[in-house]
């Protein structure tokens, strides 16, 4: 009978055409993804199978990949090996890719000798700043280059070709796999490349693991969800007549009957269909339509389905013939016989799988459990004895059906090796959860294990530590100390007080890690010295510093340091040393500094690449805060030529060392550098959301108007990024300048309080970032008060300086807090903005402060040129209003050449517009200065200045001894010079013009 997949499309050319835009999106070299959801049967492998091959026509290259239900194994990136099976088997479609031996054991299809996920060091949580001091690191599991590396095989793929990208069945993914696709749809931005999942809506209860992933990707940009409903009952009609043509046709009465029972669902039309052709009455429910299809066949070919549905629905030809009991040419005509009856279909890998997934699940219900028991031991056993036929994970799987414990531990063990190998640390601790689950059922569990429960424990703590799930981290540490009690192995204990200490810090409370890390000093002893006591020591030095406690910290740390030094651990002292310096801020000492030199050698000496970057970042980030920008830049340049050398651009010092020198880059005024730094990284969101960010504050200060693009990328970025502080920040930072530019003084000021507040939140001892947001707000309030005062609307005023006044509270209240926890630590930048603010207080009380802005401009004379030249702006604005105009003068050409170096069209204007307005002696190219009388006659400027205090035409020809008509001819004479269309209007253009004398 023919199969719907073989007739014409019916009722989805909605749904097509839909899909079909993004391939064309792709073709036009823009990355996009369909969510693409539906009942069970309802179709959507179908159309996906029309786009596929309506894509490859338009000359779209397709990678296809699907999801496998395999109940509680583990397979990690099956769906990905599957579509990537073409570049394993054509070298020539991605060469340079191919070469990456990140992805031997991806193309692979099983582990390999690529082992990019190794657990957490000793001291790894020691070297991550805390949430109340920085940005919150997204997790870093290991697998940022093997996803990276995915995701540059398939940017070379589209290099050639537009790329379609096909992921079935997603309600079946394994976690690796979710959050590779989760890392590709936020990577994939401007690459020809568009991705399709489709998925079951059925299935998805209210915990399914896919639910919060669809949340979350369907507010990515380029993003859309399409729900395939069910058919039309015309559709139906079309589809079942055109199945049934080829056999001349079937009753109409037929017809109705499989429309009304199918309500919608292709799949289940087509079954109906085909019982309707055997002459059968038609069932009602569908797993009766599709049993009864497999009755129809021999018992041969029924048995070739029964195994295959236990062994999963693909199938390789040899399993089939190790686990039946047949004769070769009678396993040949049976799976002849499903062939072509359309149970079991044959994949491009030359595997069998079910034609619907719905099948499978019929006929697995339909197995007696005896019947399943026995298949799953056949099946388990033929993988003992072939171990390269299938994985250790599959293993695990059906010695559990088969109620095999012991063999179902032990291969859950292999299992968990076999995901660390391929990059897969949530498959890892699945597997090692599975097993600690079954340590009490069996017997020599320990024997097997190679280890004691409390080993294992400890070590499926570790892998949860990697995946980011702290709290279940926790949990099993507790258990494992509960397992040893209080007379177990000492150094196994303290190792678990000491590693639950730097957990707890993050999930708890200081207190708590800090009792935890003193548990782990009182159970090894200082002499002889010892890794264990080493670690134990630097973790108890952090906590110390933590809770307060500066003298413990010390004498800690310098235990440590002297421990690490006598056992060679040059790491373990790097990190120590970098731990104790950051522990207190403030400027950099030439002790300190030698350390940080000292830190460096040894952690290049070591090969530890993880410290070697956080010493880097250290060195960098200690001379920012100094103002010394080119040492800054000298130590980034370093840090990113080292990441990118290893191939560890996206590990999180990495990131944040490019952090630093994008913003060193903005200060020192080489703008062009900054914004191509800023984009390197642009499609990694969880690592460097905040860098992209970052070259907003380039495309601000130019007026480009992409900046506006970029800000709502960003802002649509942070709901899903809460704890990423730093992204907010440099957000809300750009559009507050954005915003003054832009004359919005009401967006200026609520953006400025709503970031300043939840700064102080997430940050309460050290919220200094506080000063940049109300130091640039408070210009524009500055300028609304001046406005308010000219047009003398007292209330207006009055409003404006209220809201100045709240926010120099603000960033009174930071500096204040921070140098009670701190005393007077901060670096030269955020003196700079101090400067700043108090400059632009004073101009909410009307007064022209030429020495607090001088102060401004020589706070910023670190490096920060744009800044500088801004305050040089007000500068020249207040020396002109206390009548030094040869000072304003040079202040606004020096401003002024700034403004022009960088491209900084808006400063630039408003400079332009000063001259103009206070007539200054300066020479800028296509400025022309022009006298009032050149423009306006004696009357006419009159006239304007009373215009300017806001008077009426009745007002002014009082004042004037003129009558009120001719004051109005003297208005309408200076709208047409101006060239404006009212009063207001007249006064702003005259104002930028110097024309108010």
């Amino acid at each position: 009978m023919p199969r719907w997949d073989d007739a014409p499309l019916v009722g989805r050319a909605e749904e097509l055409g839909r899909l079909l835009a993004h391939v064309e999106r792709a073709a036009a070299g823009r990355s996009s993804a369909v969510l693409l959801a539906g009942d069970a049967g309802v179709g959507k492998t179908r159309l996906l199978d029309e786009l596929t091959a309506r894509a490859t026509g338009r000359g779209v290259r397709v990678l296809t990949g699907h999801c496998v239900d395999l109940g509680d194994v583990g397979l990690p990136y099956l769906p990905f090996v599957d579509l990537l099976r073409p570049v394993a088997t054509d070298p020539e479609l991605a060469p340079h890719a191919r070469q990456n031996p990140v992805l031997t054991a991806l193309l692979a299809g099983r582990p390999g000798d690529v082992a990019p996920v190794r657990p957490p060091g000793e001291g790894q949580e020691l070297g991550r700043p805390l949430p109340s001091r920085a940005a919150p690191q997204p997790v870093d599991d290991g697998r940022l280059q093997l996803f990276e590396s995915v995701a540059a095989l398939l940017c070379e793929l589209a290099s050639t070709a537009p790329l379609l990208v096909v992921l079935e069945d997603l309600h079946w993914a394994d976690r690796s796999s979710r959050d590779l696709l989760r890392y590709l749809l936020a990577r994939l931005v401007d690459d020809p490349v568009t991705v399709v999942a489709s998925y079951r809506a059925d299935d998805l209860h209210r915990r399914h693991p896919l639910r919060p992933l669809l949340a979350e990707l369907v507010r990515l940009p380029g993003v859309e969800r399409l729900d395939v409903q069910p058919l039309p009952p015309a559709a139906v009609r079309e589809l079942v007549r055109g199945l049934a043509g080829g056999t001349g046709g079937v009753p109409e009465s037929t017809v109705e009957d499989v429309v009304a029972r199918a309500e919608g669902n292709a799949f289940y039309a087509e079954e109906l269909v085909a019982a309707g052709l055997q002459g059968e009455a038609l069932p009602w429910a569908l797993a009766d339509v599709l049993l009864a299809r497999v009755e129809q066949r021999s018992s041969a070919a029924q048995q070739v389905l029964r195994v295959a549905a236990v062994a999963g629905r693909r199938v390789r030809h040899e399993w089939l013939a190790a686990l039946g009991e047949w004769a070769p040419a009678e396993l040949e005509q049976a799976l002849a016989e499903v062939v072509h009856h359309h149970l079991l279909v044959v994949s491009d890998d030359g595997r069998y799988r079910f034609r619907h997934a719905l099948l499978r699940e019929a006929v697995l219900a339909d197995l007696l459990p005896g019947e399943a028991v026995r298949l799953h031991a056949a099946i388990a056993g033929y993988l003992a004895a072939h171990p390269g036929a299938g994985t250790a994970a599959e293993r695990a799987h059906h010695a559990r059906g088969s109620n095999d414990l012991p063999g179902a531990f032990s291969a859950s063990l292999e299992a968990a090796v076999e995901a660390c190998r391929v990059g897969a640390p949530a498959e890892q601790l699945q597997h090692l959860e599975a097993a600690l689950s079954l340590w009490s059922a069996v017997p020599d569990a320990a024997a097997r294990a190679g280890r004691d429960q409390a080993a294992l424990l400890f070590e499926t703590a570790t892998v949860a530590r990697t995946v980011g799930e702290l709290h279940r981290a926790v949990a099993l540490q507790r258990a494992a100390l509960e397992q040893l009690g209080p007379d177990g192995d000492p150094v196994l204990r303290a190792r678990l007080h000491y590693t639950l200490a730097q957990a707890m810090v993050r999930v708890e409370t200081f207190e708590s890690g800090y009792r935890e890390s003193s548990a782990a000093m009182a159970l090894v002893p200082a002499d002889p010295p010892s890794e264990v006591r080493t670690w134990a020591a630097a973790t108890h030095a952090r906590m110390s510093y933590d809770v307060g406690r500066s003298e413990e910290a010390e004498a800690a740390a310098a235990e440590a340091l002297a421990a690490a030094d006598a056992l060679g651990l040059d790491a373990a002292w790097a990190d120590i040393a970098v731990t104790q310096l950051r522990a207190t801020p403030g400027t950099l000492s030439a002790e300190s500094r030698a350390r940080l030199d000292e830190a460096l050698a040894r952690a290049r000496r070591s090969g530890d690449v993880d410290v070697e970057l956080r010493v880097l970042y250290n060195l960098a980030y200690l001379a920012l805060e100094s103002g010394r920008l080119e040492e800054a830049l000298e130590w980034t340049g370093q840090g990113t030529g080292r990441s990118r050398d290893l191939g560890v651009e996206w590990s999180y010092y990495a990131a944040e060392l490019r952090h630093l020198q994008v913003t060193a880059l903005y200060m020192l005024g080489d703008w062009d550098r900054s914004l191509a730094e800023a984009d390197v990284l642009s499609r990694v969101p969880e690592m460097s959301a905040h860098i992209r960010a970052d070259g907003l504050l380039v495309l601000v200060g130019r007026g480009d108007p992409s900046a506006q693009t970029r800000i709502e990328w960003a802002r649509g970025l942070i709901p899903r990024l809460d704890a990423h502080v730093l992204l907010g920040l440099v957000t809300a930072g750009s559009e507050i300048d954005l915003a003054v530019w832009q004359g919005d003084t009401r967006a200026a000021v609520d953006l400025a309080l709503a970031a300043s507040r939840r700064l102080q939140e997430k940050w309460p001892d050290d919220h200094l970032g506080v000063l940049r947001l109300v130091g640039t707000a408070l210009a524009a309030v500055g300028d609304a008060v001046a406005t308010a005062r000219r047009e003398g609307d007292a209330g207006a005023a009055e409003q404006w300086v209220a809201a100045g006044d709240e926010l120099v509270a603000h960033a009174h209240e930071a500096v204040e807090s921070y140098r009670c926890n701190y005393g007077e630590t901060s670096g030269v930048e955020a003196a700079a903005w101090l400067a700043r603010v108090e400059a632009e207080a004073s101009r909410l009380r009307g007064r022209a402060e030429p020495a607090l802005w001088r102060a401004a401009v020589d706070a910023f004379g670190f490096g920060h040129v744009y800044e500088q030249a801004r305050s040089r702006r007000r500068l020249a604005e207040a020396l002109l209003a206390t009548g030094d105009r040869v000072g304003a003068a040079e202040e606004a050409r020096l401003a002024h050449e700034v403004a022009v170096r960088l491209g900084a069209r808006p400063l630039r204007e408003a400079v332009e517009a000063l001259v103009r307005r206070g007539r200054l002696d300066v020479d800028l190219p296509g400025v022309r200065v022009a006298a009032p009388e050149a423009v306006l006659t004696p009357r006419e400027q009159a006239v304007l200045a009373l215009l300017a205090q806001g008077r009426t035409n009745r007002q002014i020809g009082a004042e004037l001894y003129i009558s009120e008509k001719t004051a109005s001819v003297h208005v309408s004479n200076i709208l047409a010079k101006l060239g404006v269309g009212g009063r207001t209007e007249a006064v702003a253009v005259a104002g930028q013009r110097g024309l108010l004398v």
